[in-house]
């Protein structure tokens, strides 16, 4: 049960960053995907605009710790 008791550990400890890191990626996938529905461009253009959100993630993380609490 050790692994189980560290993983609760972990999730219970990161909870908000989780949380923040999983809205972002349903996000930024659905907004993607809407624009390429719209668009209608070609299939390297989606998934470019998918791995856009590698340097959008970080900055999005940058913006975030740049905010005084």
């Amino acid at each position: 049960m050790a692994l189980a008791d560290d993983l609760r550990d972990h999730v219970s400890e990161h909870r908000t960053g989780l949380l923040y890191d999983l809205v972002f990626a349903v996000v930024w996938v659905a907004a993607m995907t809407a624009l390429h529905g719209v668009l209608a461009g070609p299939q390297w253009a989606y998934y470019l605009l998918l791995a856009a959100g590698i340097p959008a993630y970080f900055a999005f993380q940058f913006s975030l710790a740049a905010v005084p609490e």
